[in-house]
């Protein structure tokens, strides 16, 4: 097994969050908002989608070296999944479910003569022996196959669930937030089984110039999508907290500091800064080849770069909102009596100040992540973002640019590319919209 720095970071993520949801379930003014959230069919089924996602990247962040390959070429436990999409690859361009190129090509025959013609795949629809005959029928059959055994198997689980008669546990099915989740996950896991009992037979989103699946493209593309939104979030919480928290409750010197620094940062343009900070890291690996002798290897660097560079320019907003909720904080009866008392400063932030501005910061983790894999996007559209051997979905809309130039046309790569990152993005919108209403004070009932 081989741990990227990614991958270390997501792992600590992970165990981050967990610690997080275990304080959070433990204190009594946050456990109303969160059972605002459980209760609501929206919050829970996006939460669902959006954990779908997280296990998918999950898989793609457990590493090793593939004993099939006679290079030092590292694989994933998803590449390990699509083993057969990572490796029938075909020639160039090719539709969905198609099973002849998308060019006509010269084509040499058995007699020696030529003909001008679209060939047949490798490997999309090798099975059929006519598919001019053969091709629809063998399409329903498979989809209905891979459809129903998909639905079958969430329908025997959710009978189990359904037929539990502890009235503790009856209540995680039949409310009506369980029945979003269930439903949420019957689709997920249906149409999931669906697609990759289909990537078998077919390439089910089509292939790239260099004949690579699509469909593995955008599930590797997930990874990329969860990196840029979660691990810049990890970069810039600890900045945007501390900051934000000491320039509203120490005032004066310390808030003018404060004040200069991120007024300065939002002076400079970010875009210029990554540019220069990616810039920068190529020269380091070029100049230090032998420590980047592996193309996953530097790609994960210049990644970690961009989420730290991303970090480092996006935590400004956060520490203004923060500085003002703590600016009123700290004329609150609680504060002032704690400090007739004598109690440290550092103590009256801690118990004091940090728990009562954590709603803040959970309402801006959540809504800036959705921003931030969009960034990505458009970084890797104007060519500083991720590396460009990096799956993510804006290398394929960066290279479905000139794609979509040609005639006729090639779409895929592009619609693949916006469906997946529509689904990530709408998910992470509905949830953070439930969490922020969920944590208005606003909208508290009695």
């Amino acid at each position: 097994m081989m741990v990227l720095w990614t991958d270390a970071l997501v792992y600590l993520l992970v165990v981050a969050a967990a610690v997080l949801a275990v304080y959070m379930s433990r204190q009594a003014h946050m456990r109303r908002p969160l059972h605002k959230i459980a209760a609501g069919p929206v919050a829970m089924a996006s939460l669902t989608l959006l954990l779908c996602f997280v296990m998918i990247g999950l898989a793609d962040s457990i590493h090793f070296k593939d004993d099939d390959s006679r290079g030092n070429d590292i694989i994933s436990l998803l590449d390990v999944a699509c083993q057969k999409m990572r490796k029938q690859t075909e020639k160039t361009y090719s539709a969905p479910f198609a099973t002849h190129l998308y060019a006509k090509e010269t084509i040499a025959q058995e007699d020696g003569s030529t003909r001008w013609d679209y060939p047949r795949l490798q490997h999309g629809g090798a099975h059929l022996q006519n598919p001019e005959s053969e091709w629809a029928g063998d399409v329903f059959k498979k989809t209905l196959s891979g459809f129903s055994k998909g639905a079958g198997l969430m329908l025997m689980i959710l009978l189990l669930a359904w037929s539990d008669q502890h009235e503790q546990r009856k209540h995680l099915v039949r409310s009506a937030s369980a029945k979003a989740v269930w439903a949420t996950l019957f689709i997920m896991v249906s149409f999931t089984y669906t697609l990759f009992s289909l990537s078998a037979f077919y390439h089910v989103l089509g292939t790239d110039k260099v004949g690579e699946d699509v469909f593995y493209q955008t599930l590797k593309s997930i990874r990329t999508g969860l990196v840029i939104g979660s691990l810049t979030t990890l970069v810039m919480l600890p900045m945007a907290i501390v900051f934000g928290i000491m320039a509203g409750f120490f005032k004066g010197w310390v808030d003018d500091v404060i004040q200069f620094i991120y007024t300065t940062l939002n002076s400079i343009p970010s875009v210029l800064l990554i540019a220069a900070s990616i810039l920068m890291v190529q020269v380091y690996m070029t100049n230090h080849a032998d420590d980047f002798n592996n193309l996953l290897v530097r790609a994960d660097m210049r990644l970690l770069f961009l989420c730290l560079i991303l970090g480092v320019t996006s935590w400004t907003g956060l520490c203004r909102l923060l500085r003002a909720e703590t600016l009123k904080l700290r004329e609150m009866e609680y504060v002032l009596a704690a400090q007739a008392l004598g109690v440290k400063p550092a103590m009256i932030l801690f118990r004091h100040i940090l728990p009562n501005v954590m709603h803040i910061v959970l309402i801006a983790v959540v809504l800036d992540f959705s921003s931030l894999v969009l960034a990505e996007a458009v970084l890797s559209y104007i060519n500083i973002g991720v590396d460009p051997t990096t799956h993510s979905w804006g290398n394929m809309i960066n290279g479905a640019r000139l794609e979509m130039a040609r005639e006729p046309v090639v779409w895929w790569s592009l619609t693949a590319a916006f469906l997946f990152m529509f689904a990530l993005v709408l998910a992470a919108n509905l949830f953070a919209d439930a969490v922020r209403d969920a944590f208005d004070p606003r909208k508290v009932t009695v």
